[in-house]
């Protein structure tokens, strides 16, 4: 069973999440109690699955989690939207060469109002053309980007890169790709070094951004579905026959 820790939502591949939940069952089987429970809560840091563990094995009728499951999974989709378009803006810049502030303008359009002011942005991203210098310095964490990071620091590490790109053109980002973290965030940053145009990385991107929002959301309901079949006490290949519903 994969560590909670590392569970991903939206980067695990759906097999990896149904074998999860058939894990838990198994273990649950031969475990009776609440005692594997409370260690998966207490060690689970991704939000949907966390919220699915804390509800559907509750005292919680099945419509009212079904019902807040339906909540959660809105607002963690639109969230996990917002910060890959971000990134989309941000390649867009760097193919384009567009002014770091007109970059920030179209980001802070992306929240109903912006996560930090414009001065304090710009402080910060360019603190970070500091932090790289020291020879040693763990790129793998500067320069990481995910979903997973809160806006704000998302948004100031993706303006570091439009700032740098900027300054020093983006060819001098290929160094930084191994560190980059997202692999939707490197591949168009590699595709903007290999001058593909601005505006068809902005379309490109826009589609893998919906497929990935559209594919998560159906991972999440497969997640629910075998949660509160677990929870009901069907038998294994019954959770198993729910899983492969979701599967190609």
């Amino acid at each position: 069973m994969k560590k909670p820790q590392e569970l991903d939502i939206l980067e695990m591949p759906l097999e990896g999440l149904a074998a999860y939940w058939l894990s838990l069952k198994k273990i649950l089987d031969a475990k009776k109690g609440r005692t594997i429970l409370d260690e998966e809560i207490a060690h689970t840091d991704e939000p949907y699955i966390l919220h699915l563990l804390e509800t559907v094995f509750s005292s919680l009728s099945p419509d009212l989690v079904r019902r807040l499951a339906g909540v959660k999974r809105e607002i963690l989709l639109e969230d996990c939207a917002r910060k890959i378009d971000l990134m989309r803006l941000a390649v867009f810049a760097i193919a384009s060469g567009e002014n770091p502030r007109i970059t920030l303008v179209r980001m802070d359009s992306k929240f109903a109002m912006p996560v930090m002011p414009e001065a304090k942005a710009f402080d910060m991203a360019t603190a970070m053309f500091d932090a790289i210098k020291p020879k040693g310095s763990d790129f793998s964490v500067l320069l990481s980007v995910d979903h997973k990071l809160k806006a704000d620091r998302l948004l100031v590490k993706l303006l570091f890169f439009v700032m740098f790109a900027r300054r020093e053109g983006k060819q001098s980002l290929e160094r930084f790709l191994p560190y980059m973290g997202s692999h939707f965030f490197s591949e168009g940053v590699s595709l903007a070094i290999d001058n593909f145009e601005a505006d068809f990385l902005a379309y490109h991107l826009e589609g893998i951004r919906d497929r990935t929002v559209t594919e998560t959301g159906r991972k999440m309901d497969m997640a629910l579905e075998m949660a509160l079949a677990i929870r009901d006490k069907l038998p294994y290949d019954d959770i198993f026959r729910i899983a492969r519903t979701y599967m190609q």
